[in-house]
């Protein structure tokens, strides 16, 4: 598979070195020849150096032959820009990722119908999480944090007491995916007894983690 990075930047250099690293054909573009000096001494993908915006940099990149593009240069507006025009005029490449950097500007790339990353949000995100409660380990994120996947101890105080009770008030913002005792997963009902010990996996919203935090430690007369 063939992978554009455009941007060369901390996280388009260390972007492209990992798909190498995963044997991947990797082309990096940026228009400033010296930030290829960022990526590591064992990287062995093309470089291109050109205006990121221009069609003639993009066609020296391969971009009509690429599987997937990510566009990370430091400018959100310039993402976007890029971003739309691949997916416009390249609609053969399947995945074109944009990086997002100002918060702000992030329902403006989102406009575009594009499949935005957005560090920083994320990074806030979670960084609430381990504020809040840090006995719940996010082990999935999905989007830019607005939800993700957890795995929770389940209490003695919960012991012997089914999910749809666990869960009662805030079934709209959790979706249990597994449990896991004794080593051993498995999906479960409304009606699954849970017992102490018991590990279980969630996809939730912040929200919903939250009051799932509330839910456990009032117990079952909650």
């Amino acid at each position: 598979m063939k992978f554009i990075v455009i941007g060369c930047g901390r996280v388009g250099s260390q972007l492209s070195y990992n798909l190498f690293k995963n044997g991947y054909q990797v082309v990096v573009v940026d228009s400033n020849k010296n930030s290829f000096n960022r990526l590591h001494s064992d990287f062995h993908g093309r470089t291109v150096e050109g205006y990121e915006l221009s069609a003639d940099t993009l066609t020296r990149a391969g971009v009509s032959t690429a599987d997937g593009v990510a566009v990370v240069t430091n400018s959100d507006t310039i993402n976007a820009v890029i971003g739309h025009a691949i997916r416009s005029h390249y609609p053969q490449v399947k995945q074109v990722l944009v990086r997002n950097y100002d918060p702000a500007m992030r329902e403006m790339l989102e406009t575009f119908g594009l499949q935005v990353i957005s560090s920083t949000a994320w990074g806030a995100e979670r960084l609430q999480e381990l504020l809040i409660n840090a006995s719940f380990r996010a082990v999935f994120s999905a989007g830019n944090g607005e939800v993700e996947l957890y795995e929770m101890s389940i209490p003695e105080n919960w012991n012997e007491q089914t999910v749809s009770a666990l869960l009662a008030g805030c079934t709209n913002t959790i979706v249990v995916a597994a449990l896991t005792r004794a080593g051993r997963a498995e999906l479960t009902t409304p009606e699954t007894i849970l017992k102490s010990g018991d590990i279980l996996t969630v996809s939730a919203t912040l929200e919903g983690m939250t009051a799932l935090q509330v839910r456990l430690q009032e117990g079952t007369e909650a």
